[in-house]
């Protein structure tokens, strides 16, 4: 099971891995608008596990240009471990 700890409210989801963080991080409060990486309204920072995440993609690539610490949330999923973002 991997974990995803949400650092605004302090808390933390465990998900199987391989999961989309999309349905808790909408839950929580992240905005989505079009699900699908193009509006980018579900912009997340990632502070720690960020090589827990899958790849980037072709549409982050696309909206976020330097691929640093910035994901969006539609478009990612949790391999394992523990992953800390920020909304």
């Amino acid at each position: 099971m991997a974990k995803l700890i949400l650092e605004n409210d302090e808390n933390e989801i465990e998900l199987p891995d391989g999961s989309e963080i999309q349905e808790v991080c909408e839950e929580a409060g992240v905005p989505f608008a079009c699900t699908e990486g193009v509006c980018g309204t579900c912009v997340v920072e990632v502070s720690e596990g960020m090589d827990n995440l899958s790849e980037f993609n072709e549409a982050e690539e696309d909206f976020l240009g330097e691929l640093d610490c910035e994901r969006l949330a539609c478009q990612c999923k949790i391999k394992g471990g523990c992953v800390k973002i920020k909304y």
